[in-house]
């Protein structure tokens, strides 16, 4: 069994997820963020501003940045109802229609009588959007809070803007928990930019498509035709009888992770395979893998399902 990434059909596609401009709290123009994109060598970028009354609840339309080998995904950050922290939902919902209705979300509170996050999430995924659970680590985010977002596609393992901001970037431990439960889920790495704080250029996914074009782009991120990079290459995840087998670019540690305690590690110089026995694992339900090169960056497989 070999991930869908490393079979499907075409070729990577270099994109961030999670963007914001002066449509919302970025302090970067939409045309400006894109150039940005473009020429640090992304193949395409989804802008996500908040989408919340202050704002004018913008899904911005970023068809006029597209150039020749760039493209644009529609999106925005949906915000409704309180998580159980009393605090406003973060949603990521990559690929929504310019028609999307509105919550009734004048500012960054929760009130009575919201629509709720799992609610909104779900109705994103109606309208034909990728959802990802934004930043779990920074938002105080429950298990509690997230088995209730049942609609989502994925989360994110890694958010760079918290990395820079706050030291709370990390999405593993309550993906590992949701996969440990059965979700079938996916991990992203974004950037969360907003052009006020080193916040980009630091995390993106790799999507495997024929071509880099919206529609294809995102019917495979739903797919799960993707992996998560801070910098190293993912190129073989399979699983061989009782071995997984990888290929990757150049790194120092390679590392099997599953529910609860089961993980296992091969550190090395400059290694690019690896074979390593699954008998850690016989338990789990699921199994993924981290990469780190030697200047600490960091690749995620999305999981296989035992």
């Amino acid at each position: 069994m070999t991930l869908s990434a490393f079979t499907a059909p075409g070729r990577f596609w270099r994109g961030n997820l999670h963007t914001h401009t002066t449509r919302s709290d970025g302090c970067l123009e939409p045309a400006e963020v894109c150039r940005r994109y473009r020429d640090e060598g992304y193949d395409f970028l989804a802008l996500t501003d908040h989408f919340v009354g202050r704002y004018g609840y913008p899904i911005t339309d970023t068809r006029p940045f597209r150039a020749p080998g760039f493209t644009t995904l529609p999106g925005a950050e949906l915000h409704s109802g309180a998580m159980e922290n009393g605090e406003l939902w973060h949603i990521l919902a990559v690929g929504l229609p310019e028609d999307f209705t509105p919550p009734d979300v004048p500012d960054f509170r929760a009130g009575p009588g919201q629509e709720t996050g799992p609610a909104l999430a779900a109705r994103a995924v109606a309208a034909g959007a990728f959802v990802a659970v934004a930043h779990p680590q920074w938002s105080g985010l429950t298990l509690a809070d997230a088995r209730s977002l049942s609609a989502a596609h994925a989360v994110e393992i890694y958010n760079h803007g918290c990395a820079m901001g706050c030291e709370r970037p990390d999405g593993a431990a309550l993906a590992d928990l949701l996969l440990t439960e059965g979700r079938r889920l996916t991990l992203i790495a974004t950037d969360d930019a907003h052009f006020t704080e080193p916040d980009h250029f630091g995390g993106w996914v790799m999507v495997k498509a024929e071509e880099n074009e919206p529609e294809a782009l995102l019917a495979a991120l739903k797919r799960g035709d993707f992996y998560a990079s801070q910098g190293p290459e993912l190129r073989r995840v399979a699983l061989e009888g009782d071995w997984i087998e990888l290929e990757c670019s150049a790194v120092t540690a390679i590392v099997l992770q599953g529910a609860g305690t089961a993980a296992t590690a091969l550190h090395g110089a400059s290694m690019t395979r690896a074979r390593l026995p699954i008998e850690r694992f016989r338990a789990s339900p699921f199994l993924r893998v981290t990469i780190r090169d030697a200047a600490g960056r960091r690749a995620w497989s999305n999981p296989l399902h035992l």
